[in-house]
C-alpha cells in the first residue's frame, strides 16, 4: 500500500482561533469548544498539555499524512496519563464538544481523527514493554509500528503488527490489523491479551477476555467505547526473515496475475506472503511486488514463479526491521488519499483481469481531467484461508469468520483539494465495478463485509459490521449512555 508524507502548509496554519471559529460551517458557535480547551487547562496534570495554533506543537498533533484528512481544531491535547484522560472525557461531555483522537494519523477519511473542535493527541503514550517471562509486549497508543518494531529489535520477540512504515498502532488493532504473520497467527486483534481503556465515564479499566461485551466491541469496533491508551500482544520468537521488493511495468502484468493465482492456489506454507500492488501514475502502468517468508530462507519454489519474471537483486536473510524498513512507503508524495476496499473470496485470473482493466480506466480517465499527477493503485492481499480461524472469542470485526474473505486495497493520491470530490466519486465506481467484477465470476460477496480501516467516508457501519451492529450497539448503550463518543467521528453504532 502506498503511504504519503504528513504534508502540511504553513497557510493553512495562518490564522487566528476568532477566524477559525468564524468559518467552521457545521457548527452554529464554535466560542464555547474554546472554552473546553481553556477547561482541560485547569484540569489536567502536568504531564500532559495544551497547544494552541500556529505553534510548532499544535500543528504536529493535528497533522496527517494525507492532508485531505486534517482538518484545523481550536486546541491540540497531549495526554500524559489515562487519569487526564479521564478527566478531558469529563469535561467533552459536559461542554458537548466535539473532538478527535488521534494514534499515528493514518487514517484517510476526514473527520475520523480530526475536528474543528478538540483535538485528542495519544503521543504521549508512546512506552513499549516486554515481559519475556509472559512473552507479552505492551504498546502504548500513540507509537506507529515503526517505533514498536525499532524497540523488539534484538529482542528476539515480534508482535503481528502493520506491514507498511508510518501506520499507528490504535487505529490499525482497533480496526482488526493485517500483518505480515497473519497466516500464522491471524488478525492483529486475536492476539490481544488486554486493552487499558478510559471509558466515557472517566473510569480507567483493564478490558481482557473475561468482559465480554467490551472484549468483543473494541477488537474491530474503533473509538466507540471510550479512548484506549495501552495495548498488551502476545509476542512470538522471531529470528530472521527474507523478503524484498520488486517492480515491473505493463507488458509482464499478464504474468504477474498467472503467478498470484498459482501462489494463492499452490502455496501452503503460512510463514510466506506477498502483497502485490497495481499501479497506474501519469498513464504509466506498473506492478510492485512484496514478498515476505518468516524464516532466513524460504523453501524451494515458493516464490519462483515471481523471481522468474521481476528482475530482483539477489536476496538474502536480515532482521525483521530492516525488512521492514526496506519497504518503498513513501514514493508518491501527493498531498491528498483515501482507501476503499472489495472483499473477494478469490483472486482469479479474471478478477484481477478486472482489477488491470480498473487500474487502467481510471488512471487514463483521472488524466482526461487533469490529474496527471495522481495515483491508481490496486492491493492485492491474499491470505491463507483460516486467516479468521485464530480467534477464539467473537469480535466485532469480521463479522463472520466463517469464510475467509481478502480485503483489496483501493488507493486514490492526488494533490488538488478542489477535486476531493470527483476523486471520491471515482472511488466509490471501481469499488463498485470490482465487486461486480468478483460477483461475475462467481463469488459470493455483493454483501460481503468491508475491513473498516480501508473502507471508504460513507460505508453503512452494516458494510464493515454485518449483523453484529445491533449487539454494539446495545454494548455502547451501556458503557456510554450520554454517547460521549459520538463527539468523535468514525464508524458510529
Amino acid at each position: 500500500m502506498k503511504r504519503l508524507n504528513p504534508l502540511t502548509s504553513a497557510a493553512l496554519l495562518s490564522f487566528t482561533v476568532l477566524a477559525h471559529a468564524k468559518t467552521q460551517p457545521h457548527f452554529a458557535d464554535t466560542t464555547s469548544f474554546l472554552d473546553a480547551c481553556d477547561r482541560i487547562v485547569g484540569a489536567i496534570s502536568n504531564a500532559s498539555a495544551v497547544f494552541y495554533p500556529p505553534s510548532a506543537q499544535y500543528t504536529a498533533d493535528i497533522a496527517h499524512w494525507a492532508t485531505s484528512s486534517i482538518m484545523q481544531s481550536v486546541c491540540s491535547v497531549e495526554p500524559g496519563t489515562p487519569q487526564d484522560v479521564a478527566e478531558i472525557l469529563r469535561i467533552l461531555d459536559d461542554t458537548r464538544t466535539p473532538f478527535a483522537v488521534k494514534g499515528g494519523g493514518h487514517a484517510t477519511n476526514p473527520g475520523f481523527s480530526s475536528t474543528p473542535g478538540v483535538h485528542i493527541s495519544m503521543t504521549r503514550f508512546n512506552k513499549v514493554n516486554v515481559d519475556h517471562v509472559a512473552n507479552t509486549v505492551a504498546i502504548g497508543a500513540g507509537l506507529a509500528w515503526d517505533d514498536v518494531y525499532a524497540a523488539l529489535d534484538g529482542t528476539g520477540l515480534n508482535v503481528c503488527g502493520g506491514r507498511v512504515t508510518g501506520v499507528g498502532v490504535a487505529g490499525f488493532i482497533l480496526g482488526g490489523g493485517y500483518s505480515w504473520k497473519t497466516n500464522q497467527f491471524g488478525l492483529t486483534i486475536d492476539t490481544l491479551v488486554s486493552i487499558e481503556l478510559v471509558l466515557p465515564n472517566g473510569t480507567i479499566k483493564t478490558v481482557t477476555a473475561s468482559d465480554e461485551d467490551l472484549w468483543f466491541g473494541l477488537r474491530g469496533g474503533f473509538n466507540n467505547y471510550g479512548i484506549v491508551t495501552n495495548f498488551v500482544l502476545n509476542a512470538h520468537p522471531q529470528g530472521e526473515v527474507w523478503g524484498g521488493y520488486a517492480i515491473i511495468f505493463d507488458f509482464s502484468i499478464d504474468e504477474v496475475n498467472a503467478a498470484i493465482v498459482r501462489f494463492q492456489k499452490e502455496v501452503t506454507d503460512k510463514k510466506a506472503a506477498i502483497l502485490p500492488t497495481y499501479n497506474t501514475i501519469a498513464n504509466v502502468h506498473s506492478v510492485e511486488l512484496f514478498m515476505f517468508y518468516d524464516g532466513p530462507e524460504p523453501p524451494q519454489g515458493i516464490f519462483d514463479h515471481f523471481l522468474a519474471i521481476f528482475d530482483i537483486p539477489e536476496l538474502s536473510s536480515t532482521s525483521f526491521l530492516k525488512f521492514f524498513k526496506s519497504l518503498p512507503a513513501d514514493d508518491f508524495l501527493a498531498t491528498r488519499g483515501h482507501f476503499s476496499t472489495v472483499s473477494v473470496l478469490d483472486y482469479s485470473s479474471a478478477f484481477l483481469n478486472a482489477l488491470v482493466n480498473e487500474t487502467h480506466f481510471w488512471g487514463a480517465k483521472l488524466a482526461e481531467m487533469g490529474l496527471l499527477d495522481t495515483l491508481v493503485s490496486y492491493d492485492v492481499e491474499p491470505f491463507d484461508p483460516a486467516l479468521f480461524s485464530y480467534g477464539l472469542t467473537p469480535s466485532a470485526y469480521p463479522p463472520d469468520r466463517s469464510r475467509p474473505l481478502f480485503p483489496t486495497n483501493i488507493y486514490f493520491a492526488w494533490a488538488d483539494p478542489s477535486l476531493d470530490a470527483a476523486v471520491a466519486d471515482a472511488l466509490r465506481q471501481t469499488t463498485d465495478a470490482l465487486r461486480a467484477a468478483a460477483v461475475a465470476d462467481g463469488q459470493d460477496v455483493a454483501n460481503a463485509f468491508s475491513y473498516g480501516n480501508y473502507a471508504l467516508l460513507g460505508t453503512a457501519v452494516e458494510g464493515v459490521y454485518g449483523a453484529n451492529v445491533p449487539r454494539l450497539a446495545e454494548i455502547r448503550k451501556t458503557v456510554d449512555p450520554t454517547n460521549v463518543m459520538g463527539l468523535a467521528g468514525g464508524f458510529k453504532f
